[in-house]
């Protein structure tokens, strides 16, 4: 314990001398630390997605970083330091794990979703959805929704139901198309992806990860076949879809 306080006290103590002395540091705003924050979260993000632990540990530390900065920056504003933001983060902590630090009983990891939820309602919170970001991408903010409308009992019964709820929402969405309203389009296209977030959370699959690694294999394939077409002293200009297609499928051959 006392190896990793000195290694905090350390990031601190430098964070400090970048803040006085390092022209771009000094300049540095709550603000314009922004958009770098959320470009850090996803380079951690590809890091998990890639398995990648040292380039995950790197990743940590750049966005350790900037909640010191983020505190420094209000320390010197004198509303808050990195002792209040701890702190406060301790007392949440403590306070909504009643099973574990007061006398409430939850075996489950539901039980807990449950009480999490309950206490922030108790806490002053006007909606269970108060919490959720207004500028999370759509794909992650429909599986937070979907999991603090759980929390609260707001579910199906069981996996049969939803399943019939996607097929349901694609049923609309097909005679949407057929009928060639786009703005209807549009919103049945929405339910339809809802209903399947809804779907993937049922069978424990994170849609926002099993999107990313489709991604990810899509990049891999299209790259080689690339290549592989330059190899060839071929073009893309040059050639229609289906001799595209069979660099395509000898891609995902030489990917799997």
């Amino acid at each position: 314990m006392e190896e990793k306080l000195k290694a905090f006290e350390r990031l601190l103590t430098i964070m400090d001398d970048l803040r006085a002395k390092c022209p771009w540091d000094k300049k540095q705003t709550l603000a314009s630390l922004r958009h770098l924050t959320i470009e850090e979260t996803y380079e951690l993000s590809d890091a998990i997605i890639a398995g990648d632990l040292e380039e995950l540990k790197g990743e940590i530390g750049d966005l350790m970083l900037h909640m010191v900065f983020y505190s420094k920056i209000a320390d010197e504003q004198g509303v808050f330091d990195v002792a209040d933001v701890l702190n406060a983060i301790c007392d949440k902590l403590v306070h909504r794990h009643p099973h574990i630090y007061g006398d409430v009983e939850a075996a489950t990891e539901e039980e807990v979703k449950a009480n999490w939820e309950k206490l922030k309602l108790k806490e002053g919170k006007k909606s269970v959805l108060q919490g959720v970001p207004k500028s999370l991408p759509a794909l992650v903010k429909a599986t937070r929704i979907q999991d603090k409308v759980k929390g609260i009992g707001f579910e199906w019964d069981n996996q049969e139901q939803v399943w019939e709820k996607v097929k349901e929402e694609m049923a609309e969405f097909q005679a949407e198309v057929k009928a060639g309203n786009q703005d209807k389009m549009e919103d049945e296209f929405g339910d339809v992806l809802f209903s399947m977030i809804n779907y993937a959370r049922w069978i424990k699959v994170n849609p926002e990860d099993a999107l990313a690694r489709t991604n990810q294999k899509f990049i891999k394939r299209f790259q080689w076949m690339e290549n592989q077409i330059a190899a060839d002293g071929k073009s893309f200009d040059d050639m229609n879809l289906e001799e595209m297609d069979v660099y395509w499928e000898a891609s995902k051959k030489v990917m799997k």
